[in-house]
């Protein structure tokens, strides 16, 4: 197994490391998350985490118990999150934008007796019949409880102590589980452990990014996603920097205002985000200063080059494209600064290994398709009740990303689709990304996914899902520009034999692309021949 330069000690809990240290070490008086008008400090913060641990001791909670979170990114989350891990109980941080039965599932897998909600999204748990839920006792509200039966978090952890001795872990029991972003069916719940946290921050915020305490970490990617709970939460507590929270949707102008008040010098996105940020023109008729951000950094799927090139052109900042996952926890390939291979994901990230296999599990020639595989020391240990998926996905040392991908003779990594959206056509094997990169070097193209829907005969024919800029609608005079623009650049049976065009794709809460969808049927403004 792939060794560690930071040894951990077999007795290792999370929580002091990110939180309880930081008061030893003197930075009891640095801010450690800035949260609208809100400045917690360190010392506030290691306080408000005993408190909710102290607080969830009371209601019963025992050690690998699961706390459900349902929160907006604000300080409670990060006290929340930690505080059950602190007790050695497990936290469950969701997504914050599904729907009641989406929750009810959610809660009744992972069997919490225990949810601390924001007020905002509480009705969503108020519409499910209590009936429905197997094992909730508890509501815990953040900002107010007026519903019957349930606590005001406020009040909760009011009178609870703010002195916590961390539970005696293990540097590999469970402190957390993500669930999957279920774009295929129902999500599954990936169990991560102690000691996750510390080898993603080791190897990719310190060194890639090379972290300080004198860094500002702003991620539009939500807490609730292991890529933006990395970015937005344990990477700044790691190196005893500052988190700054947006609780709000990430609109590009709630993230533009908070760019230019809060002056992050770390910045991190997704693809779809990014490409809005740059469709979005302000009212005030000049673009915001990206002046303090020394790094900003995308992943969720591939960046095209396409857009790398503008935003860096337009805003000054290079984009350093990476791949992670939630089985992973975060970044296990990454695009290094002043080392950008636009389009690429970059090259493995030390500490790291990766390997391209064919279906047989052979390793490939350089330069050939495979599947990629990695091992990295922060894998979960497993689905959650889900033996079957775990064992096709975790295989002893080495995890399957379910993803496409050729290795170029630098060793830089590029992505070539999800296994099983590669499309055979005219008997050879056509990456979606290939066209969907093309696309996007169109003027009038925003944003583009190609996916394969059989015709008539059976056979499987290329669709390229379009949006415009400027919210402009299609024609059969755009769709037949757009298929000779691809023909000029790709050979003629990577040509989309139909172009639909869409006001937006449909996505994941995480801004996943969903191509089952678009798989689905025809939009209504579809053209196109065979």
């Amino acid at each position: 197994m792939t060794t560690s330069p930071f040894p951990l000690p077999e007795e290792f809990n999370a929580a002091s490391y990110f939180v309880d240290r930081h008061i030893a070490e003197g930075r009891g008086d640095k801010i450690a998350i800035e949260c609208d008008d809100r400045r917690v400090t360190y010392r506030q913060l290691f306080e408000l985490v005993n408190r909710v641990g102290n607080a969830l001791k009371k209601l019963g909670v025992r050690p690998e118990e699961r706390v459900f979170l349902l929160l907006l990114d604000t300080p409670e989350f990060a006290a929340s999150f930690f505080g059950a891990i602190k007790i050695g109980a497990a936290a469950v941080p969701v997504n914050t934008l599904l729907k009641s039965a989406d929750y009810e599932f959610l809660l009744n897998n992972s069997r919490a007796r225990v949810v601390i909600v924001s007020n905002s999204l509480f009705p969503h748990l108020q519409a499910i019949p209590p009936k429905k839920l197997d094992y909730v006792e508890t509501f815990i509200v953040v900002g107010g409880a007026d519903a019957a039966d349930t606590l005001s978090f406020e009040d909760w952890i009011h009178d609870s102590s703010a002195t916590l001795g961390a539970a005696r872990t293990s540097k590999d029991d469970a402190a957390f589980w993500l669930y999957s972003s279920g774009s295929t069916g129902r999500p599954k719940a990936c169990v991560h452990l102690q000691h996750d946290m510390v080898v993603c921050a080791e190897r990719y915020a310190k060194a890639i990014l090379k972290a300080t305490e004198s860094d500002r970490f702003f991620s539009v990617a939500k807490l609730f996603f292991a890529y933006g709970l990395g970015n937005g939460l344990y990477f700044s507590l790691a190196v005893g920097a500052t988190s700054i929270l947006l609780p709000g949707p990430p609109r590009p102008e709630n993230v533009f205002d908070v760019v230019e008040r809060f002056r992050p010098t770390l910045f991190f996105s997704v693809p779809s985000n990014y490409a809005k940020l740059l469709a979005h023109v302000p009212e005030a008729g000049r673009d915001p200063d990206f002046s303090s951000v020394r790094h900003a950094v995308s992943a969720g799927e591939c960046l095209p080059a396409a857009i790398f090139h503008r935003f860096k052109e337009r805003f000054g900042v290079e984009i350093l494209d990476a791949i992670g996952s939630t089985e992973a926890l975060h970044m296990f390939i990454a695009n290094r600064p002043g080392a950008v291979k636009p389009g690429s994901s970059g090259t493995v990230i030390p500490g790291f290994e990766a390997r391209i296999v064919d279906e047989n599990n052979q390793p490939v020639e350089r330069g050939e398709m495979g599947d990629l595989i990695i091992k990295t020391d922060a894998a979960c240990s497993c689905y959650w009740n889900q033996h079957e998926k775990t064992k096709d996905t975790i295989a002893g040392h080495w995890m399957r990303t379910g993803d496409r991908y050729y290795e170029d003779a630098d060793g830089y990594f590029w992505y070539a689709g999800r296994s099983d959206d590669m499309l055979k056509v005219s008997g050879a094997w056509v990456s979606p990304i290939e066209i969907e990169n093309q696309l996007l070097e169109h003027q009038e193209v925003q944003e583009a996914a190609v996916v394969g829907r059989k015709d008539d005969d059976g056979l499987v024919k290329t669709v390229a899902c379009v949006v415009l800029r400027d919210g402009k609608r299609g024609s059969p005079e755009v769709a037949s520009e757009l298929q000779r623009f691809v023909l000029q650049r790709l050979p003629v049976f990577k040509r989309p034999h139909r172009i639909e065009f869409f006001l937006e794709l449909p996505k994941t809460a995480t801004g996943k692309l969903q191509r089952y969808r678009l798989r689905q049927g025809p939009a209504s403004d579809s053209f196109g021949g065979s």
